[in-house]
């Protein structure tokens, strides 16, 4: 079983390797063109071996989904392909209850599904990595590329793995958003949350990630530690420290079920 974990900066690379190295302490570093992948080898209690690397990508979609095409494409090449491409790192949370929740629905708007509200250091696991921007502004407000027809604008982790990490994590499940320009303000946040009810966090590069991996038909995850609120940017307010700290609890929790989701007799994902 082989895993590739993509965050945006080394300090994200190096809260997911505290937390698996605590199973597994030796780590090797291999180059990679733009970049630099460590290696893990943590024993799982149970099923084939595991190797994780982690590569620090760079920030944004586009950073994101280079690095990670660089690594699955490398991998491919030498005959050992990834089984899991996971987004990790820090994001905003949307950690208040969404406006929608407070209005009355009625027969012809039902209240949509929503994930419950991100408090600053939890866990967000995504149910949908959604590209929040991607798109055209139009008289009538934002348009996504698919209501343009081009291409996509959400993947989909695969739901048993998503249940698992949540249980493991006691962690939020719900829509991750991936943006170019993160939310500054109440207006933007409120506008993210009518177009996609069911967020929970935002960020930068999940949907880079998981656009490369489907395209070598790689299952991907993402998994976010809520540093801020989505909002306007109050740097007093921040946790960063705290999130990160969070990351490598989730990793080493996490590190055993990444090793034992693999493909069942069926050939259908568990």
């Amino acid at each position: 079983m082989r895993v590739l974990i993509v965050t945006a900066v080394p300090a994200e690379r190096d809260a997911v390797v505290r937390g698996i190295g605590a199973t597994a302490p030796e780590v090797a570093e291999l180059p990679l063109p733009g970049g630099m992948i460590h290696r893990l080898s943590p024993v799982p209690p149970a099923g084939p071996p595991l190797t994780v690397d982690v590569l620090a990508a760079g920030v944004g979609p586009a950073a994101a989904a280079a690095g990670t095409a660089a690594a699955l494409t490398a991998a491919a090449v030498a005959r050992t392909p990834y089984d899991l491409a996971v987004s990790a790192g820090i994001g905003g949370g949307f950690t208040t209850a969404h406006p929608s929740a407070t209005a009355r629905p009625t027969a012809e708007r039902p209240a949509p599904a929503q994930s419950a509200p991100a408090r600053l250091g939890s866990i967000v696991v995504a149910d949908a990595i959604v590209a929040a921007d991607l798109g055209a502004e139009t008289p009538d407000g934002f348009t996504a590329v698919t209501d343009l027809g081009f291409g996509t604008v959400e993947h989909l982790p695969p739901a048993p793995l998503v249940a698992a990490v949540a249980e493991a994590t006691d962690a939020v499940r719900g829509t991750v958003l991936t943006v170019s320009t993160v939310t500054g303000s109440v207006e933007r946040a409120a506008e993210l949350l009518r177009r996609h009810p069911r967020a929970a966090a935002e960020a930068m590069e999940g949907f880079g990630v998981a656009e490369a991996a489907a395209a070598q038909s790689v299952p991907a995850l993402e998994v976010r530690a809520i540093s801020n609120a989505v909002g306007p940017r109050d740097r007093a307010a921040w946790r960063i420290g705290e999130a990160l700290e969070a990351l490598t609890s989730t990793f080493g929790t996490i590190a055993p079920l990444l090793g034992t989701w693999t493909l069942d007799p069926e050939g259908t994902r568990q």
